[in-house]
């Protein structure tokens, strides 16, 4: 019987799916039909993405934080999501913008400032979490512990693992982090097409993302994703602000760009425009300060000529998304629209103009990632049946190989379903059995990896080393079992065993390894070299001792012979050294030693291939 490893989730338990925006952020439920968004204290929707530390030490999160902005700058802090998992040197544009700064000795760490205090992102996006689940627990009247949490397509391991960090310090357990595109198809039940391509435009107040999926049998498969991470509705408030600011300087003979109040105030009336814009011919920016008014009116026809070069900006990403996906706009079959900023009707005629398809509007742009995350948690909770679901390999499993060391089939964070196949062959001559080890983990040595399986591919004909051709798949299925099949090609005997690849392991422990393959990269590197020139070194060795055996041996001189000698002893003083480059020296000077017997073989073996021969 093949061993079956699985997970017991236990009963039944609420799973919430939350969307963690650079501008707003939601959490979200599936009801008895469908998934639906939790409103705040303020019964809004949507939380901003602000936290605030008050003079007394307390945290305020949300709208009241947003309103801080301009009372307190320098203790209110925006955006962090562009902070998550980077380096000081990988944000050291965007800090520029930021009324906030980053605490000195911040090189490896980035802590932010907020007051006397320091916070490192995922700690500031912890917060942002906690008043989520706060939302959630009163809206439900029962514990939230569990959630599925969206970060961006772009977002890479530090990124992805300083969000689940968050979760961690907020008190919740991140079952999954979801790919926000895929959270949106899922919202729009584009899953339960059979097949289809789907682009999704993602605009929102910070960032640019174009994702194109394929749909087929119920599971997306990201094609390509593209964006920009400099592009979004902040640069159209910024453009409307620059502008009013020219005005005002022009009309009171004063610079108020240096005020913090001042451009809060002014910034949260082109917004408020801008939004008004959407549905409307015309709207007015409406500035009071210090007793004095600034009025201007927008049209849209104008405000359209302003943002125009911003939107035509996506579509350049869009394009290569486009070519890399190699699918043409007329191969799109659904067009889904992400992000406060894609209610701008310019956003959407530019949208349909290129992919020559009408987006979907039926949901709120704001709302849609995190209903899709909502129905990623019904899936995991139980609550949504009959769907597949979506994941990636949390780490990378491979087989054991000659020399010890690990070839990995399926990499860490391959979407899954995945599957991949390679060939193998034995390295002992007449070898009837072949041993698969199947391995978790990302170091490059067996003794360092997590051994998941075991079992014996039997009854192979007997051939010389290196002639049998073992095939071995590892296929991912949707519901994250692994099978792994090993057959020779040559008689189609074949064995295989089933898997359950995260079996076992914590959330520690898997951060833990990929913790441990980042610090030991250097090293497990060398010691695979060394390995491999083990392995070379074996295989020169067996064959030069069956050479020695043959009639091409005798025929050499007594000086040819002793070079050989010569070389294989010097090779094997090598053999133990743990610089592969010695090993593979001396592997080069025994074949050089041998180029001679092996020229006699192959004539010897070319002459009994051809007696009796006419040619």
């Amino acid at each position: 019987m093949n061993p079956v490893f699985q997970i017991d989730f236990g009963a039944q338990e609420r799973v919430v799916g939350i969307d963690l925006g650079t501008t707003n952020s939601l959490v979200a439920y599936m009801d008895l039909t469908h998934p639906r968004v939790i409103p705040g204290e303020d019964g809004a929707m949507l939380v901003p993405s602000v936290v605030s530390l008050g003079r007394a030490g307390g945290t305020t999160v949300g709208s009241e934080a947003r309103k801080l902005l301009i009372d307190e700058p320098s203790r209110t802090v925006y955006s962090i999501k562009r902070l998550m998992g980077r380096g000081i040197a990988d944000v050291a544009d965007e800090l520029k913008l930021f009324p906030f700064r980053v605490a000195e000795g911040s090189e490896s760490v980035i802590r932010v400032s907020l007051g006397e205090r320091t916070f490192t992102p995922p700690e500031i996006s912890a917060m942002i979490l906690r008043q989520l689940k706060k939302n959630a627990e009163a809206h439900l009247c029962e514990p939230v512990t569990k959630a599925v949490v969206t970060v961006p397509a772009y977002f890479n391991d530090a990124q992805r693992q300083a969000t689940t960090d968050a979760g961690r310090i907020a008190g919740l357990e991140v079952l999954r982090l979801v790919n926000e595109p895929t959270a949106a198809a899922l919202a729009y039940g584009l899953d339960k097409r059979k097949q289809g391509i789907v682009a999704v435009y993602d605009l929102g107040g910070g960032t640019f993302d174009i994702s194109i999926l394929k749909l087929h049998d119920g599971i997306f498969e990201v094609l390509a994703t593209n964006g920009d991470t400099h592009l979004g509705g902040d640069d159209i408030d910024n453009r409307m602000i620059r502008i009013a600011l020219e005005d005002i300087q022009s009309e009171w003979g004063e610079d108020i760009s240096h005020n913090g109040e001042a451009v809060q105030l002014l910034r949260r009336a082109v917004i408020e425009a801008k939004e008004r814009l959407s549905f409307a011919p015309s709207a007015d920016i409406v500035l009071e300060f210090q007793r004095r008014a600034y009025t201007r009116t927008i049209t849209r026809e104008l405000f359209e000529n302003l943002i125009r070069d911003i939107v035509d900006r996506t579509l350049g990403p869009c394009r290569s998304c486009l070519a890399d996906a190699d699918v043409t706009p007329e191969q799109i079959d659904e067009v889904v629209l992400v992000g406060g900023s894609t209610r701008i009707p310019l956003v959407r005629a530019a949208v349909e103009v290129l992919f020559r398809a009408k987006p979907h509007t039926d949901l709120n742009p704001d709302e849609v990632v995190a209903l899709g995350a909502a129905v990623q948690a019904g899936i995991l909770s139980g609550q949504v049946e009959d769907q597949l679901l979506l994941d990636v390999t949390p780490l990378s499993l491979g087989i054991e190989i000659m020399g010890g060391v690990v070839s990995k089939l399926i990499h860490r964070n391959s979407t899954v379903p995945a599957s991949a196949t390679e060939t193998f062959t034995t390295g002992v001559e007449g070898q009837r059995n072949v041993l698969i080890h199947v391995v978790q983990g990302e170091r490059e040595l067996v003794k360092d990896c997590r051994s998941l399986a075991r079992f014996d591919l039997k009854d192979i004909p007997p051939m010389p080393a290196g002639m049998p051709r073992i095939e071995v798949r590892f296929l991912i299925d949707a519901n994250g079992i692994l099978s792994v099949t090993a057959r020779d090609a040559r008689t189609g005997v074949g064995q295989s065993v089933e898997i359950k690849p995260s079996y076992g392991l914590t959330d520690e422990q898997v951060e833990a390894m990929i913790e441990e393959s980042i610090v030991n990269a250097e090293a497990d590197f060398r010691a695979r070299q060394v390995a491999e020139a083990r392995v070379e070194a074996d295989t020169i060795l067996a064959a030069t001792d069956k050479a020695k055996q043959s009639d091409a041996y005798l025929d050499l001189s007594a000086g040819e012979r002793k070079g050989i000698a010569t070389a294989v002893n010097m090779l094997l003083l090598a053999y133990h050294s743990d610089d592969h480059l010695i090993i593979r020296e001396q592997i080069e000077k025994l074949n050089a030693a041998t180029m001679t017997l092996a020229e006699n073989m192959m004539n010897a073996a070319v002459g009994r291939a051809l007696k009796g021969t006419k040619i």
